[in-house]
């Protein structure tokens, strides 16, 4: 833990003004220089929460929490000692007695002062801008009161067609708003892309469904008698009729602080400040990020600056030589789900530059590259497709080692030259954000023995803000690791040196059927012949009943070699509990269950006297099953209509819903019906791991979707498609792949998502982990499963639809053939004989288990509650 120093009148204080982005890694710079150890460190903060990410901002409508993007580690905080103030912003600067006040009224004095004020959103002096329903677009406070006056409101404008417009706008259609951009300039992002790549771009959204209006401005905000907007007048003469208004027509920097102490700013706003971020009014007053003019006459609106800026003035402010005189304005943004990025010259203003541009209007795609007369290349601008973007960027200034053609021609066109990591010279910057070098990345793996991604970035930095890099990350610690010569074993186990994924295409390419056929023919060669291990049997055996129909394997988990590759809880068909006792969950295909079907559990939990509870996924757990009654339990139940619910297996668990537009007020679609169809079709699907799915019936999201392997949510115009969510031991939020879809475009798209899930995920490896290691990520996963990239889509679905048609109930398989029922015993050789290590206790009117024997010379510890 870093010593703090007691807070005397000898200690120097540091107070930061501003804690977002740039303000978080100020003081994370402070740490790593040891300052925090030597100085008392203050921190007044005008929003009601720490740092969060602002770059991320959008993803708030995607299902990320306030929490998910905080940036600020509480336990870094209390570590270095810093006194942060939440929602207590600095009111006023007395330079000369060097003293800050605060909103609170309470007064610091410092050594040094560094204002991160950040900027404010510009809305246009238009009458009635600040009318009921207009909003700015700039804190995760902004996003909640759109959120809430969105809920009765039907159509949505937004004042500018910008970065954050176009995610504005986008976040209005995701909350089910028919939306419209208003762009003053002659295309959209006018500041990123030129003509052409606007011209993608405004194909792309209009397709999307959101109508653009560039070449005009707003005139006024039209209300109504109660002051809330009606509409919109456009200096063309047109009226848009909207009630609701977002302005992001860019922003100023917040320097009325600094203005109102003294402080020089710049004519157009901005501190000004020399190349070590000192402002030049005061050597003891520094500004960072948005707020500053730096010194070469520029307010950079970027994170990667900022950041830049900060490390600057922490270590001047450490007496180390440091500057900043400039920093790169290249951005790779991912908007609306188009890729748009645009680095170096993208311009062209180099006097005799070229343009080297690939331009296809039906796909959307544009790609220009800006070349000098020597072959070198100075910027470009990509639309539609950014995945080069890495690759270029990090050769901007020097000469590609290929055609400047090949470079953005796509494949099929040309054969594109494929630059890997070693052609990328040591001093190209792989993280802009971070200001990370190839060298860096590459010093990391040999001198720091870092063999991740993640390992990585904790060690550079690399890849921790926007994450456009981290593709190349991973490919430069790859081949960083070969050049090496160190050889990583990908086998799956000790038994087999292939991967999860390529026993999978080996069993579906060979038609392999058992798994004692695969070991002896593609097994290490210590393993052939052998009994296998419990790592790859499980495994196997899950690769085989996922393609069961296909190979011409039995679906039956339980049928001859099957039955010893299950892990425990599959051997028995339900999951073991800690005194040796089983619960039974029958399926309750989305939530919807007959008061009959209630009663049939109910008289079942009773005659044998189980544990009753509701579980998350809408479904009723029966714990305290001895193993020999299981089938007895399964035979009512199956009677009464009930099926295995496969809570015991690697498969799909549960599609949890809401009641939907059949009861509720706000729903849109039907989403009992959709989660019922949807389990009854994946019911019994094994796969990696098990699946959890969810369907929501509107925007309110009460069934969670956006916390499961893939979810479902209505939307006035069809179904939004989310993937990759968890809501485990480490939580993830799902990502959405396809949005508005029919019935029968949803079901093809989870088919084929979750073959392709199966195909391809690491063993015991949930969607979320696998989305995040897949190379391409969800990029990747959207181009096979949406546009069939890879020509597998129609096996895809045929594997899907082989499982669907051979499905077939567990349970009724086992208590109709005597030979499986004689395996449901606790003593082979006394199969009437209970185990009598299973016992129970009563508790609140029901049983737990009676665990005496861990229990037996223990005491509770001194002071713990016993009940």
């Amino acid at each position: 833990m870093t010593a703090t120093p007691e807070a005397t009148e000898a200690t120097p204080t540091i107070v930061l003004v501003g804690h977002g982005m740039v303000g978080q890694r100020f003081l994370e710079a402070l740490a790593q220089r040891g300052l925090t150890a030597t100085h008392r460190v203050v921190v007044l903060c005008e929003e009601p929460r720490p740092a969060y990410d602002r770059v991320a901002l959008t993803s708030y409508f995607s299902g990320k929490t306030p929490e998910d993007l905080s940036m600020t580690d509480m336990e870094f905080i209390e570590t270095h000692g810093i006194e942060l103030y939440v929602g207590d912003p600095a009111v006023s600067v007395d330079r000369e007695a060097k003293k800050v006040t605060a909103r609170s009224g309470e007064v610091f004095e410092y050594e040094t002062l560094v204002l991160a004020t950040g900027s404010y959103p510009f809305v246009p002096p238009v009458p009635n801008k600040d009318a009921a329903g207009c909003f700015v677009y700039r804190t995760i406070d902004d996003l909640l009161a759109i959120e809430e006056y969105a809920k009765t409101r039907t159509t949505g404008a937004v004042v500018g067609g910008g970065l954050l417009g176009l995610e504005a706008a986008g976040a209005l259609k995701g909350l089910g708003l028919t939306s419209h951009i208003v762009e003053f300039a002659p295309r959209l992002m006018p500041v990123q892309v030129d003509e052409g790549g606007g011209a993608a771009l405004l194909r792309t959204i209009e397709d999307m469904g959101l109508s653009v209006h560039t070449g005009v401005g707003t005139q006024e905000i039209v209300v109504d008698e109660a002051g809330a907007v009606t509409g919109m007048k456009l200096s063309d003469g047109s009226e848009l009729a909207t009630d609701l208004v977002v302005f992001s027509a860019g922003v100023r920097p917040r320097d009325q602080l600094a203005r109102d102490c003294g402080l020089t700013v710049g004519e157009r706003g901005g501190i000004t400040v020399d190349e070590q971020c000192r402002t030049v009014a005061d050597p003891h007053v520094f500004a960072i990020g948005e707020c500053a003019l730096a010194s070469d006459g520029r307010v950079y609106g970027l994170v990667a600056p900022g950041y830049e800026q900060a490390e600057t003035a922490a270590a001047t402010i450490a007496a180390d030589e440091a500057s900043f005189t400039g920093a790169d304005l290249s951005t790779k943004l991912k908007l609306l789900g188009v890729d748009v990025a645009s680095f170096g010259d993208a311009h062209g203003a180099t006097e005799d530059c070229l343009d080297v541009v690939y331009s296809d209007s039906r796909a959307g795609l544009y790609k220009k590259l800006v070349i000098g007369r020597d072959g070198t290349l100075l910027g470009g601008i990509l639309v539609g497709d950014a995945e080069a973007y890495g690759t270029l960027k990090a050769f901007t200034g020097s000469v590609p080692p290929v055609s400047p053609e090949s470079l953005v021609l796509p494949a099929g066109a040309g054969a594109p030259a494929q630059l890997g990591p070693s052609a990328l010279p040591d001093d190209a910057i792989i993280c802009s954000c971070n200001n990370v070098t190839k060298g860096t990345i590459r010093g990391a793996v040999t001198e720091h023995n870092c063999t991740t991604v993640p390992e990585v970035k904790k060690c550079t930095k690399a890849g921790t803000t926007c994450g456009s890099c981290v593709k190349v990350l991973g490919q430069l610690i790859t081949a960083e690791l070969e050049a090496s010569g160190v050889e990583v074993d990908k086998g799956l186990c000790g038994c087999f040196a292939q991967t999860r994924e390529e026993l999978y295409e080996i069993v579906l390419a060979l038609r392999i059927n058992t798994y004692q056929d695969l070991l002896d023919r593609y097994g290490r060669d210590g393993a052939r012949g052998g009994d296998g291990c419990e790592i790859c049997k499980p495994a196997v055996g899950s690769i085989i009943a996922s393609l069961a129909p296909t190979i011409g394997a039995s679906g039956y988990v339980l049928d001859g070699e099957q039955a010893a590759l299950q892990d425990s809880n599959d051997h028995f068909l339900a999951n073991i509990q800690k005194n040796g006792s089983y619960s039974v969950v029958p399926r309750i295909a989305g939530g919807e269950i007959t008061p009959e079907g209630l009663i049939v559990i109910g008289e079942i939990a009773r005659d044998f006297g189980l544990y009753t509870k509701i579980t998350g996924g809408q479904r009723i757990d029966m714990f305290g099953a001895r193993v020999e009654q299981l089938p007895l339990i399964w035979a009512r139940l199956v009677d009464a209509g009930f099926e295995s619910g496969h809570a015991y297996g690697k498969s799909l668990r549960t599609v949890k819903s809401c009641v939907g537009q059949t009861w509720c007020r706000y729903g849109v679609q039907d989403s009992v019906r959709m989660a019922i169809d949807l389990e009854l079709r994946y019911r019994g699907l094994r796969s990696p791991h098990k699946l959890k799915s969810a369907v929501s019936g509107c925007q309110r999201e009460c069934a969670e979707a956006q916390s499961k392997d893939f979810g479902v949510i209505a939307t006035a115009g069809g179904w939004n498609l989310y993937v990759g969510g968890n809501g485990g031991a480490t939580p993830r939020h799902a990502d959405l792949l396809a949005q508005d879809l029919s019935d029968a475009e949803l079901i093809r798209l989870i088919d084929r998502f979750l073959m392709f899930y199966i195909r391809t995920a690491d063993r015991l490896e949930r969607t979320s982990v696998w989305l995040e290691r897949i190379p391409g990520g969800l990029d990747h996963v959207r181009d096979v499963v949406v546009e069939d990239s890879l020509g597998i889509c129609e096996e895809l679905e045929t594997l899907m639809t082989a499982h669907v048609a051979n499905y077939r109930d567990e349970w009724s398989e086992t208590i109709n053939d005597p030979e499986k029922l004689a395996r449901f015993v606790s003593f082979v050789n006394a199969p009437d004989t209970p185990d009598p290590v299973v016992g129970f206790v009563p508790e609140r009117d029901q049983i737990k288990p009676d665990l005496p024997l861990l229990t037996i010379g223990h005491r509770p510890l001194e002071g713990s509650a016993q009940r």
